[in-house]
């Protein structure tokens, strides 16, 4: 009996259905890829669900992050076509909004630093700009008068994250990859130096020619390799909350950025405040201090958000590299391939990652943006001290 064409293809195995791991499935199924993708949970219900959908390669930029910028600026660059391509597959809007962020100074000491960020940001060529609170509040009007300055970044966008996790779930589907939720992989199986398959948590033994590792915060737990070949990413715990406007009347249209708080719009009227970041491992804990501190941070950038109702609070849990960069391309493992640790970037980062994991699973190329970020940079600092 002759071998079903599918199955005679190579098979990819996809361990994560987060919005990266999604994103390299979408990307190597709609190549004729046989690929599969477990999740310990349901589809985009981890840190992809948790986050805010920023967009935000140049607002963000901090000395010591020269190599990350640049990675961030190319997906950047990636947005428009990923998220068009996307929304046609999925046939669903992922709500991509284009209105630019707002970086806000309360005193004249947050004014001191956004000018010297915005110096270093300008020597890397982004195109952010200096502005006056007065024309700050032209652009939001319930910003407070006491405000004494801000930036303007016209390229930081947004996405309702939300949407993109579940458009991607389509997308993987309607393009022919298989999403297996509730299966947590126990372990990958290498022999000889060489990653074959994984073991699921039944015991069960799937066979594949390339695995993707993208099961972010949980990375380091999945079983098999040495000690040294794990990534080194960790849960960066994060409470957040989404505040209710009138959708016909927001208080806030832009992604304003301020001291310990960021505000993002979304069109259906949720305004979501984030977020804490706290060294407190898987805890899931809402406490009084950190939705405290969300709502005085907010709440001294935009008053007005004090008439307004608390819609949702919840936790996610960025994975966080030992450097807060993602851990991204081929190790010493053949057939394994690392796509975690992308911290506060994973949005953002989707379509870059996605495209460069392709590449190098389909042509065995190394993008040259994803060189800085392999697994042996971490061996090489350990030598080094």
């Amino acid at each position: 009996m002759a071998q079903d064409p599918f199955f005679s293809r190579p098979h990819v195995v996809v361990i994560g259905a987060g919005v990266i791991g999604l994103a390299i499935a979408w990307r190597l199924s709609r190549r004729g890829t046989r690929v599969t993708v477990f999740d310990q949970g349901e589809a985009g219900c981890g840190a992809s669900q948790a986050a805010a959908g920023m967009l935000a390669a140049c607002v963000e930029a901090e000395p010591g992050e020269e190599k990350l910028v640049a990675l961030g600026r190319a997906s950047q660059a990636l947005w428009p076509a990923f998220s068009s391509e996307l929304e046609r597959d999925a046939a669903m809007s992922i709500d991509r909004r284009c209105e630019g962020t707002l970086a806000i100074a309360l005193t004249a000491d947050d004014r001191a630093r956004l000018d010297h960020h915005l110096g270093f940001q300008r020597a890397l060529g982004l195109p952010l700009e200096r502005i006056s609170a007065a024309q700050a509040r032209a652009r939001e009007p319930h910003l407070s008068p006491n405000i004494a300055g801000a930036v303007f970044s016209p390229e930081d966008h947004q996405v309702d994250n939300r949407k993109l996790v579940t458009a991607l779930r389509a997308a993987c589907i309607s393009s022919g990859a298989t999403i297996r939720e509730r299966t947590g992989v126990a372990r990958i199986v290498v022999s000889d130096a060489r990653a074959t398959g994984i073991v699921l948590r039944d015991d069960t033994a799937i066979e594949a020619n390339h695995i993707v590792l993208a099961a972010g915060a949980w990375s380091r737990r999945i079983e098999g390799l040495p000690a040294a070949l794990r990534p080194p990413v960790r849960p960066v715990k994060g409470q957040m909350i989404a505040l209710r406007m009138d959708k016909t009347s927001p208080l806030v249209r832009h992604v304003i950025r301020s001291p310990n708080i960021y505000l993002v719009p979304r069109h259906d009227g949720r305004l979501i405040l984030g977020a804490t970041v706290e060294e407190s491992g898987f805890d899931t804990t809402l406490t009084a201090g950190g939705v405290l501190a969300l709502l005085e941070a907010a709440w001294r950038t935009i008053p007005a958000i004090e008439e307004l109702a608390i819609d949702e609070m919840w936790v996610g849990h960025r994975p966080g590299s030992r450097d807060d960069a993602p851990v991204l391309g081929p190790g010493p493992v053949d057939g394994l391939v690392y796509a975690t640790g992308h911290h506060r970037n994973g949005i953002l980062l989707a379509p870059v990652t996605a495209e460069a994991v392709a590449r190098f699973v389909l042509e065995g190329t190394v993008d040259p943006a994803m060189r800085p970020f392999g697994i042996g940079r971490f061996a090489l600092a350990q030598a080094a001290e």
